[in-house]
């Protein structure tokens, strides 16, 4: 049986896009707990926090308030001169919850995503002190990125709790799940493939069938 991750995680990805935000969904529709998007960029267009109230089916009750909320979909950094603030990091300490309760933190963009000058995603993870689980896309080119990500997470003395592969599965037979395993010493804790219908109850069934033990 499969080691079951950490009740507490930062989900973050190999690159904007690939999933992070679904992934946070599956994990509360699977194993309940809080949420928390410290730094939501594009709050104008879109909002992560809501997005996984609804795929969950947790509703708002499981969300946390983020800390910034920037209007501009782009890097925090930009986003965030543009709307004259600094980001600061000892604004993103993590919220008080009760013993055990588990949460999932999601970042923007990868992992070397900046937040302000001299501050990367990494430096909030690592204030934060939680394992981190890396989402990557199923396809050609994730070897790379997905080995490109945990080491430099792990340069950064950085737990890396595994990695959900999500997207169509691969082509090459499991070879890019494998080679990710060997290479990087980490462990493919499961696939999320499309979903016909992207619903709390979806995303439960695949939290059972495709991430059995976690």
């Amino acid at each position: 049986m499969s080691t079951p991750l950490p009740a507490r995680l930062f989900v973050t990805g190999t690159d904007t896009g690939v999933g992070k935000t679904v992934v946070s969904a599956l994990l509360l529709a699977g194993r309940g707990g809080r949420y928390w998007k410290p730094v939501q960029s594009g709050a104008e267009e879109d909002s992560d926090s809501q997005t996984v109230a609804e795929l969950s089916g947790r509703g708002p009750g499981c969300l946390l308030p983020e800390a910034y909320r920037l209007r501009a979909p782009l890097s925090p950094h930009r986003a965030a001169l543009l709307d004259g603030v600094r980001i600061d990091l000892a604004r993103l300490a993590l919220p008080p919850l009760p013993a055990g309760e588990p949460l999932v933190v999601e970042g923007a963009g990868g992992a070397l995503v900046p937040l302000a000058p001299g501050l990367l995603m990494t430096d909030l993870m690592a204030a934060l002190g939680l394992p981190v689980l890396v989402v990557a896309r199923s396809g050609l080119g994730t070897i790379n990125h997905t080995l490109l990500t945990v080491e430099a997470l792990r340069a950064r003395g950085l737990a890396v709790a595994g990695v959900v592969l999500c997207g169509p599965r691969d082509a090459a037979d499991g070879h890019n799940r494998q080679a990710i395993e060997e290479y990087g010493q980490v462990r493919v804790v499961g696939e999320l493939e499309p979903l016909a219908e992207l619903t709390p109850a979806a995303l439960r069934a695949a939290w059972a069938h495709r991430f059995p033990g976690c």
